[in-house]
């Protein structure tokens, strides 16, 4: 049964205001430690994650969070997303490709004048540090989507592009033991790169999420979604290369990785 909760308008701060610059935006509104989290959450413990890419699809969000609530549609504002970072779990599940580079997944960074359809669900305040372990390489920021056929604003938690100085400093506490454990085994010395591709994998599976969403979700994915150049958007890509959207994903992956 889903809870209820209080309805509270919160300002329209989507995005940069006027005269504010994406990295005042980033200060205001940036979590690192679990108390950072602690005030976002309602009455009853909740807090709200925006979904973008896999978590477009409740399968998938349900994956990687059992126990969410109230899962439904949102847009957010003044932001775009980018595949622009590498991720060694494509690496530890054999569908990213060295050779092609074709080993990026998704974030979401600060964009004037966008705007993205985006799902939003709520997950147990106590979910938190296994949330940011599980994502360790985004900037968490505070934002304020808006729920389809809501005129209130809630405010809620989303991946963010981060920079691989900060990283080092602030995910991986300066420690090069740790950037090793979790990147460097790899052969990564960079996360936050504009030099990959999407994982086709992936990149079919948050496709086929959005199609299978919404029109208006489909539409935005395939046209407010870039490639790492920030030109090149989706739909163009996969005009360039529809073989993506035919490759089927490894048997041992194919309902994570289905839509």
């Amino acid at each position: 049964m889903l809870v209820k909760r209080n309805k509270v308008l919160y300002p329209s701060a989507r995005g940069p205001r006027e005269g504010q610059s994406v990295s005042d935006l980033v200060s205001d509104t940036e979590l690192n430690e679990p108390k950072d989290f602690e005030h976002l959450a309602d009455s009853d413990g909740l807090l709200s994650i925006v979904g973008f890419g896999s978590l477009l699809s409740i399968r998938s969000a349900k994956y990687t969070f059992p126990d969410l609530q109230n899962f439904r549609v949102a847009r957010l504002d003044g932001f775009r997303r980018v595949f622009a970072h590498v991720a060694p779990v494509f690496l530890v599940r054999g569908i990213a490709n060295l050779e092609t580079r074709e080993m990026s997944s998704l974030s979401v960074e600060p964009c004037r004048g966008e705007s993205i359809v985006v799902t939003m669900f709520e997950i147990d305040i106590s979910e938190v540090p296994a949330f940011i372990e599980r994502e360790h390489e985004f900037r968490f920021l505070r934002v304020y989507p808006q729920s389809v056929g809501s005129t209130s604003l809630r405010p809620a938690v989303v991946c963010s592009r981060y920079s691989d100085e900060e990283y080092r400093q602030v995910r991986c506490k300066g420690s090069e033991e740790e950037f090793e454990r979790r990147y460097g085994r790899f052969g990564i010395q960079r996360i936050w790169v504009d030099d990959v591709l999407p994982c086709r994998t992936y990149l079919r599976h948050c496709v086929l999420a959005a199609q299978n969403l919404s029109p208006e979700a489909y539409a935005s994915f395939l046209d407010h979604t870039f490639l790492a150049d920030r030109r090149t958007t989706i739909r163009q890509h996969l005009q360039a290369d529809p073989q993506i959207m035919l490759e089927l994903p490894p048997p041992e992956l194919a309902e994570r990785y289905g839509g």
